[in-house]
């Protein structure tokens, strides 16, 4: 009654490819490129930066009037400044997507390693007591439980009243 343990395909699938995070998003040169340009603006130096180049021109947007200062503010500061801020924000997201990625990939793997060890040993217990019944017993183990026959003279017990 052995039967052969086949080990889930999945899991030699996931030690091939492995988990899926961003880095794996720079096989094309666009995606190089773009990943360049970023960690060069997506930081907090180059935000200090643009706020001094955008504070250079606030003492003539002051001078020019309320609708140049909102124009400025608008189209300078918010532009230059928060580019560079919500970048740095988006790389920061990244690598902890990245972290809950890996942890989630190896949580899921573990978990698969386990089910295999479960089916392996759910086929040795299987194994075991087909062995213990044929020690046990002069006729072979059962391959499907015994129905349990229905009497027609069997009649269902009232609910008592009480």
């Amino acid at each position: 009654m052995s039967v052969e343990h086949t080990p889930n395909p999945r899991i030699a699938e996931r030690e091939k490819i492995g988990p899926h995070t961003t880095k794996a998003e720079l096989a094309s040169l666009n995606g190089k490129i773009a990943v360049v340009i970023t960690n060069a603006v997506g930081t907090m130096w180059c935000a200090y930066a643009f706020t001094i180049l955008a504070l250079i021109s606030l003492p003539e947007a002051i001078k020019a009037g309320t609708a140049a200062l909102v124009a400025w503010i608008a189209q300078t500061f918010l532009q230059l400044v928060l580019l560079s801020v919500i970048m740095v924000g988006q790389k920061v997201a990244a690598t902890a997507s990245d972290k809950q990625a890996l942890q989630t990939y190896k949580d899921a793997e573990a978990l698969l390693k386990i089910q295999d060890d479960v089916h392996r040993l759910i086929k040795v217990n299987n194994d075991l007591t087909a062995q213990i019944h044929a020690a046990t017993c002069k006729a072979p183990a059962p391959t499907k439980p015994a129905a349990t026959p229905k009497t027609a003279s069997a009649k269902p017990k009232a609910p008592r009243k009480g």
